[in-house]
């Protein structure tokens, strides 16, 4: 376990690193003994830095969430991370790529609750009962930490992108909000465009079989912290397409079909 004080100050890196975007090696390979409990410590010290400036938490993320990416981790489950508000964009305009160190954009749904959820026992069924609407959205991921180690070419681990605010710098919500059980969920589907070409494709079941299943993991996840997820989160469940990079100039366009879609351009 790192001491309190090696935690702090990991923590005030990654808080300068968001705003001079610069990137930071590994804090695993700086302290290879570094744990996911660490990791969740670390994430929660930049947070409280980010409060102390006036930003709020409307919600969170989680990460991970496919087969694939906890195999390339290491890991059994899922992470997680708050939304702070001036993460959000709106769609149908520009995003300044000048916020951003090396931004990739996955399609995912959001969860807006009209309840809260708290854990233990949280299930897939409460959160339907009580999420409000279901909204397509796209993610923006960043690397204040490098995904890849400058020299050597190792990939972060993740403990390094649970310190990173689980990668998540930016969202937009978009398309056409639909209740959650007016349409099977898991059937969501969508086609992400870069520039005039389909990069990705994908279907929300890819999500632990059912976006709200993550939902639910999350809720009770954070239950043993005291914490729990609140009326008017938004919840993003997870992305159920590869990440796309993405520079300036880059337009995107994500098709849901019946649900829409959402467009904007990294200027």
């Amino acid at each position: 376990m790192l001491d309190p004080a090696t935690i702090q100050s990991l923590a005030r890196q990654l808080y300068e690193a968001r705003k001079t975007r610069t990137q930071l090696r590994h804090f695993s390979k700086l302290h290879p003994g570094m744990t996911v409990a660490d990791g969740y410590a670390v994430q929660q010290a930049w947070v409280k830095l980010e409060l102390a400036d006036g930003r709020k938490i409307r919600g969170r993320k989680i990460g991970l969430t496919s087969r694939a990416m906890q195999q390339a981790s290491q890991i059994d489950e899922p992470d997680y991370a708050p939304l702070m508000d001036d993460m959000f964009f709106a769609g149908g305009g520009d995003i300044p790529a000048s916020r951003f160190i090396a931004p990739r954009v996955e399609v995912e749904l959001a969860f807006i609750l009209g309840k809260a959820l708290e854990g233990p026992g949280v299930t897939l069924f409460d959160v339907l009962s009580a999420t409000d609407y279901v909204s397509p959205a796209v993610e923006i991921i960043d690397a204040r930490i490098e995904q890849f180690d400058r020299e050597t070419k190792v990939m972060r681990k993740v403990t390094d992108t649970i310190s990173d605010f689980a990668a998540n710098a930016g969202i937009v919500l978009g398309g056409r909000p639909v209740k959650p059980l007016d349409v099977d969920l898991r059937w969501v589907g969508a086609l992400l465009h870069k520039n005039g070409v389909v990069e990705e494709t994908g279907l929300a079941a890819a999500v632990l079989n059912h976006p709200a299943t993550g939902v639910a993991w999350l809720a009770n996840k954070l239950a043993p912290h005291g914490e729990r997820l609140n009326a008017g989160d938004v919840v993003l469940a997870g992305s159920f397409t590869r990440p796309v990079g993405a520079v300036a100039g880059d337009g995107f366009h994500v098709d849901y079909g019946p649900l829409g879609s959402i467009s904007f351009r990294f200027a």
